[in-house]
């Protein structure tokens, strides 16, 4: 595994500047976000796979392995990220987020379900395996959910590690979000938060 401010084929990972436990998987490719089409095309790169298997910067920053349940992976939505090119955050989940998804996960499935998370509206599926590697997360959103073929750039995706009763596996969570403007301070509980902040850089999971 290259380190983090080195490329690997068709990808770089950095460390957020914000720091902490916090790594973007970016493209080396110019693709500016979840609505590119380009993510779709026959035989793209699985960048959840690779952001996956990049968790392990984490640890270094930790300073002890991470249990595969404490890991989410995240993308905006084009209304709500900070930057015109694709980036997948590498972060610990929030404890709340942690607990719900530990709560709601057995009873989730291979196709999209109606959840709310915090008061936000999702929908969410089950994975099973131990890596991304035969699930792009993109092609769940585009092609299981009806919705979200021509509104790709309306939808966040956060992907939790899980380990279910049958063994190892991920919870997707895709929501759509509000146009960025003037916040209340309080999330608007008709549109889902943003992937990135139900992600928690400091880690408390794992202190």
């Amino acid at each position: 595994m290259p380190g983090p401010t080195q490329r690997a084929p068709g990808y770089a990972v950095l460390p957020d500047r914000k720091g902490g436990a916090h790594f973007l998987l970016i493209p080396t490719q110019t693709l500016t976000g979840i609505e590119d089409p380009r993510v779709l095309r026959a035989g793209s790169f699985n960048y959840f796979a690779a952001a996956w298997k990049a968790r392990g910067y984490l640890d270094g920053v930790v300073g002890h392995a991470l249990r595969r349940e404490s890991v989410g992976l995240a993308v905006n939505s084009a209304l709500q990220r900070g930057q015109d090119q694709l980036h997948i955050h590498i972060e610990c989940l929030q404890p709340r987020l942690y607990d719900e998804l530990r709560s709601a996960g057995e009873a989730l499935g291979s196709q999209w379900s109606a959840i709310h998370i915090e008061g936000s509206p999702y929908q969410a599926m089950r994975i099973m395996g131990r890596d991304l590697d035969k699930s792009n997360p993109f092609e769940l959103l585009a092609r299981r959910l009806p919705t979200a073929a021509q509104a790709m750039g309306t939808y966040t995706l956060l992907v939790a590690g899980m380990h279910f009763h049958a063994g190892p596996g991920f919870i997707v969570l895709a929501g759509r979000t509000a146009p960025r403007g003037p916040s209340s301070g309080a999330p608007d509980p008709a549109w889902a938060r943003p992937g990135e902040t139900l992600l928690d850089g400091s880690c408390a999971l794992e202190r």
